[in-house]
Formats: C-alpha cells, sequence, structure tokens
C-alpha cells in the first residue's frame, strides 16, 4: 500500500464527556467491534475482574473513573483507527484538552437521561475553537431516557450546533425495542447483551408489512411518524459542513448492550476526516509532505511501574516514522534514534518499524521530553495550541519522610512533565507550590507519589487566586516588579517568571501599575 493510502485510511479522534455518561464502556465496545479485545470490561464494580482496557492505573482500577488519557489502535475494515479515551472529570479536564490537539475529530458521549452536562459544554467549547468535526453519541437508552427530539434540542441548544440524526431510537429503558439507522436504512433490533454483537435487518420500505411483525402496530406508526418529522425538521448528512465542524451527526444506542455501536463505528469511518494540516509557528504542515515531523502531546511516567519507565506519546504529523532513524529534537537542537518505538493497546505495547501521519507512537523517555516538544528530520518547526493552563487550585508540598528525599523530588519532577498538574518554586522561601485544575489531582498525586515511587508528602494549604506568566514588554519594568512583589515571585519547571496573585484585585492592581508587563494565563504566548 503506497504512502498516500496509508494516510487516508487514518482515523484518528478522541472521546470526550461528562463523567459516568460512558465513555470508556464505548471506547471498549469499539475495540470488541474491531476485534480487538474479545472481553469487554466494566469501568465500575470492584466485583468484576476484568476492568476496562483503557483504564489500566491502578488508581483508576481503584476509583472506577479515567484520571489519564489512553491512547487504543486497531484495525476495522481495512480502516487504522487511533482512539485517545479521555478522562470525563473536571479535574483532568488539562489533560483532555491537550489530547484534543492530537485529534482529528472527537466522539462526544452524552447520557439519554441527564443530558448535556457542564463538562461537555467546556469539551465542546475547545472544539469549536478548533473548528474539530464532531460526531454525538446519545447513550444509556437501555435506561429510561428523554424524548429523542427533546434531546436533539438539549444539544443545540447547549452545545450550540446544528444536529442530523443518523439512527433512531424506538423507546427507552423497558420499552426500548431497538433503532432504525436512518444513514444505512436498516433496522436493528435490540437485545440486552453484553459480550454478542447485534445484527441488522434490512428494511428499506417502511411500509413494508414485517415492520410491524418485528415492532408491533404501535411502535412500527410511531417510528414512520418520527422519520417524517425528522426529514422535515433536520437536514440530510452533509460531510462538508460536518468536516468544517458546523454540523453534528447523532447516533443513539447502549454502549454496555452493543447497541448502535456498529451503526456508529461504519459511519464514522465513511465520513470520519483522514490526518489533517497542522499548524506550526512558522508555517502549515501538511501529512502528505514527504519529510517527518510529530508532536509531544502527553508523558505519562510508569505505564509498567516494575519498570519505572516514562513515555512521550507523539502524534505523527507528516511523513513517515521509522525505527533507529535520526530524528531533530527541536527544543533541545540535539539530534535523537528511538530504537523502540511503541504502538499502544492501553498499557500493552508493541514495537513498530514505521508510522504514518495520524498515528500515535510512544516513545522511551529518559527526560529529554515535555509536552509541546517537536520531532521533525531536521527543519525547526513548533506546534501550537498546546499550552499549560493557569491552575485554580493551590497547596505547598512538602516532604513526609526525609529518608525518601530523593524518591519524592524524582517522583514530582516526573508526574509534573506529564501535565498532570504544574509545579511553582516561590523565589521568595524556595517553596514547592503545586498547581492544580482541580482538588481531585492532590490526591492522585499523593496515591502516585507513595506507589510509583516509595515517597510520601503532606499539603499545606495556601490561598492564591492565579498563577500568572509573565512577558516583559521592558525589561526594566520586570526588575522593579520582581523587586516589588518578592514574596509573590515564583519560577515554573522551565524557568519561566510566575506572578502569584492573592486575589482578583492584586491581580488587576498589578496590571494597572505596570503597563509594559503582559499576564498570560495559558503558558503558550
Amino acid at each position: 500500500m503506497g504512502f498516500k493510502e496509508e494516510i487516508e485510511r487514518r482515523r484518528t479522534f478522541g472521546i470526550v464527556s461528562h463523567p459516568d455518561a460512558g465513555k470508556t464502556t464505548l471506547t471498549e465496545k469499539l475495540l470488541l467491534f474491531g476485534g480487538a479485545i474479545h472481553v469487554a470490561g466494566a469501568v465500575k464494580s470492584n466485583k468484576i475482574k476484568k476492568t476496562a482496557t483503557s483504564d489500566f492505573m491502578e488508581i483508576e482500577r481503584q476509583r472506577g473513573i479515567s484520571v489519564a488519557t489512553s491512547v487504543m489502535g486497531f484495525e476495522y475494515k481495512e480502516i487504522k483507527i487511533n482512539i485517545l479515551d479521555t478522562p470525563g472529570h473536571q479535574d483532568f479536564a488539562e489533560d483532555t484538552f491537550r489530547v484534543l490537539t492530537a485529534c482529528d475529530s472527537v466522539i462526544i458521549v452524552v447520557d439519554a437521561a441527564k443530558g448535556v452536562e457542564t463538562q461537555t459544554r467546556k469539551l465542546m467549547q475547545v472544539c469549536r475553537a478548533r473548528k474539530t468535526p464532531i460526531i454525538i453519541f446519545v447513550n444509556k437508552l437501555d435506561r429510561p431516557a428523554g424524548d429523542p427530539f427533546d434531546i436533539l434540542d438539549d444539544i443545540e441548544k447547549e452545545l450550540q450546533i446544528e444536529v442530523t440524526p443518523l439512527s433512531w431510537p424506538i423507546g427507552s429503558g423497558d420499552l426500548f425495542q431497538g433503532i432504525y439507522n436512518i444513514h444505512e436504512q436498516n433496522l436493528c433490533l435490540y437485545s440486552p447483551s453484553i459480550q454478542t454483537i447485534p445484527e441488522g435487518i434490512e428494511i428499506n420500505d417502511l411500509t413494508a408489512p414485517d415492520l410491524e411483525e418485528h415492532l408491533g402496530k404501535r411502535a412500527a406508526q410511531q417510528l414512520k411518524e418520527d422519520l417524517q418529522l425528522i426529514r422535515e425538521l433536520y437536514p440530510s448528512l452533509d460531510r462538508t459542513a460536518y468536516l468544517a465542524g458546523a454540523v453534528a451527526p447523532v447516533f443513539f444506542g447502549s454502549a454496555l448492550n452493543n447497541f448502535g455501536i456498529r451503526e456508529l463505528l461504519d459511519c464514522f469511518i465513511e465520513i470520519a476526516p483522514s490526518p489533517l494540516p497542522r499548524e506550526t509557528v512558522e508555517r502549515v504542515v501538511h501529512p502528505d509532505e514527504k519529510k517527518f515531523t510529530g508532536f509531544v502531546f502527553k508523558i505519562h511516567a510508569n505505564m509498567d511501574p516494575n519498570h519505572r519507565d516514562r513515555v512521550a506519546f507523539v502524534k505523527v504529523c507528516s511523513g513517515m516514522f521509522l525505527r533507529n532513524a535520526a530524528y531533530l529534537h527541536v527544543g533541545q537542537g540535539k539530534i535523537m534514534r528511538f530504537s523502540t518505538p511503541t504502538a499502544f493497546m492501553a498499557s500493552k505495547k508493541s514495537i513498530i518499524d514505521e508510522a504514518y501521519p495520524g498515528d500515535i507512537i510512544g516513545l522511551h523517555d529518559t527526560g529529554n521530553f515535555k509536552i509541546g516538544d517537536t520531532l521533525t528530520d531536521g527543519e525547526k518547526l513548533h506546534f501550537k495550541g498546546i499550552p499549560s493552563f493557569s491552575p485554580e487550585l493551590f497547596k505547598y508540598i512538602e516532604n513526609a519522610d526525609p529518608m525518601k528525599t530523593k524518591q519524592l523530588a524524582k517522583g514530582i519532577d516526573q508526574l509534573m512533565d506529564e501535565g498532570v498538574a504544574q509545579l511553582f518554586v516561590n523565589q521568595f522561601n524556595n517553596r514547592k507550590i503545586i498547581g492544580t485544575v482541580g482538588a481531585l489531582q492532590f490526591e492522585v498525586i499523593e496515591y502516585r507519589l507513595l506507589h510509583e515511587y516509595g515517597a510520601s508528602c503532606r499539603w499545606e494549604g495556601i490561598n492564591l487566586y492565579k498563577a500568572c506568566w509573565i512577558e516583559a514588554l521592558d525589561e526594566q519594568e520586570l526588575v522593579n516588579f520582581k523587586l516589588h512583589k518578592a514574596q509573590y515571585m515564583a519560577k515554573d519547571k522551565w524557568g519561566r517568571d510566575i506572578f502569584l496573585a492573592e486575589s482578583p484585585y492584586m491581580l488587576q492592581m498589578a496590571q494597572e501599575n505596570y503597563k509594559k508587563l503582559l499576564f498570560h494565563f495559558t503558558s503558550e504566548f
């Protein structure tokens, strides 16, 4: 198969949602349909021995939630699919925001009973800003759910996007009978089964008598009326509008029972984009360029706790990545070779010899990479849109065991490189401050420091409003500012100046009094 054909057959997408909408379950079932796994796991329940493939960290298994993005690749109908299953919990939103930079499209999961929830709205804002194509999967129809027309209205209103239903539910909860695939014009009858894959029934003519035989007279009549209304209210599928992020196709189903997944997957591989061009500071990079480029969008320490390994996740943007070839680490100006590049099935890794645009590869990292770093064939490029965000919660971190000082320092260093939280060193008292976007992150950091590095820590509260990156238009003004605000100055992990504002008023006064300084709330400026 040629280089261009390899690019065309790749689909790289993220699955996002509010917590507990069924995102990780959907990921499992897509893997099941793709033949990548043979037994799908449950995300919740400590009684079930099989846990979700994408939730491979010990703390994820205990808490029943995803706290880190996992990457999984598989083939379906000769299409190479790369899934990034992201954390839904808002405390891990920063990981999700950055992972969206590596996605060419997104599937948003919505709970049929709860509708669009807070975290989904925030994630949609990120997708809208990047004009990322999205498909919506309305999940949990095996439970009592809202009226499907009301659900579509809710999606349009809350996510501010036009929708096109491509499948349609027949009832919900105890009365759920199946779905009609509008895109393929066939009927799939519901049978509650966690393991078997349901078969569709070809019904092209809705006036055919066998429709009533399968559904009953009342449900068949309701389906005909609904489909007539859909034709009048909603536009037919326009792939151009979908690719521009203006229209979202909607599918209905039950991920837990494998229902509606095939319809989603078949349509997805047909309409979703193959790898897209990427913007860099210098120019736009196109996937079919011959020279390799890629960027690090995630770092994960201790994927295998037995080996203390650290992996940098790289999205291939153009050209072909080859094992043992020499590539330029743009940030460090170093030439590097990688003898064990890997492809992923969550925590399971396999060494690969080559990778194409759209693929996600893992590179063994000894501390050379940080999030946003670029690898190229030699050209000096810097990919855009992979920022760190200003944290919202802050705590001093202290060593609880003086005998484990080295372990704690190494643990903090590696976990901060993952981007799950940020480290600031106060320049006044030299104390280390951890900043996060959610309280649960502190629990995760403490747990991982203890279980992965054997280091125990304790937290001390600190009253801070914002941590701002400072850009100086006048160097002397920065010197004066640091002199007057000495006890509120810090450095981040990369040595950049940080202003720690205790209140909105303090930040406002600093902005008014120092006009030649710019205060940024993301690290990318």
